[in-house]
């Protein structure tokens, strides 16, 4: 929960105009400011999108935003299951899957997030919470529905502490991820595009990006510097 209209026009200004190469590149803000994302990044080569989205799609849900409302905004993606969300506010498996095939009927592409916390990466069962996070999607959406979705591991050890996953941990549970889709459809685990999240840096990012599994990052903290989440966004590309 960051920002300002004021401190975010630099920002966005800066990204818009500082997003170069290959990569392709979005900024996910708070509600309030997808208009001026909107205004700011239309017609260029940034995307925008909203960090989280209803499961309703209306209705007496007061305080909730639909995908119908995000995409009066142009939105293009949302992120589903923040670890923040899963851990503050209760999102559960379940609650995930249905925000993300709200998103997915309102035409904006969810970015399905998954992760373990350190109590269960300390005791071995990384694996099983990921894949468990993400079959309660596939049980929902269908394997199809990955053709049109991003997937991003951030290990919730690494948001924010300022450790991070080593590659070769990162890549571990990229290929795990890969693998769960392939066993559901091989095609589309294929072009499957699956992002890391946590304490990825200007210096680290290349080499996370360098793994095979790894195609592009989900960055908190350093994208709230113009200088620092544009070099990462070089590191992508």
């Amino acid at each position: 929960m960051h920002g300002s209209l004021a401190t975010n026009l630099g920002l966005l200004h800066a990204v818009r105009d500082g997003a170069r190469g290959r990569a392709e590149v979005a900024l996910c803000v708070p509600y309030p400011y997808l208009a001026q994302a909107r205004s700011v990044l239309a017609g260029g080569a940034v995307a925008w999108g909203a960090q989280d989205v209803s499961e309703h799609a209306q209705g007496a849900w007061t305080g909730e935003v639909s995908g119908a409302m995000l995409a009066d905004f142009d939105c293009r993606y949302a992120l589903v299951g923040h670890s923040e969300r899963r851990s503050f506010f209760g999102d559960t498996d379940a609650v995930v899957a249905a925000k993300f095939v709200a998103a997915q009927k309102a035409g904006v592409t969810p970015v399905l997030c998954v992760g373990e916390s350190l109590a269960e990466r300390e005791t071995g069962v990384t694996a099983e919470v990921v894949t468990r996070q993400i079959d309660a999607v596939l049980a929902k959406a269908g394997i199809a529905a990955f053709a049109d979705a991003v997937v991003a591991y951030e290990p919730v050890w690494a948001i924010g502490t300022g450790r991070t996953a080593s590659p070769l941990q990162a890549q571990e549970v990229h290929a795990l991820i890969r693998a769960r889709f392939a066993r559901a459809g091989g095609d589309i685990a294929a072009g499957l595009r699956i992002l890391y999240g946590g304490s990825v840096k200007a210096n680290n990012a290349a080499e996370l990006f360098g793994q095979a599994d790894i195609d592009g990052g989900l960055i908190g903290g350093a994208s709230l510097v113009a200088a620092d989440f544009l070099a990462i966004c070089s590191a992508a590309a």
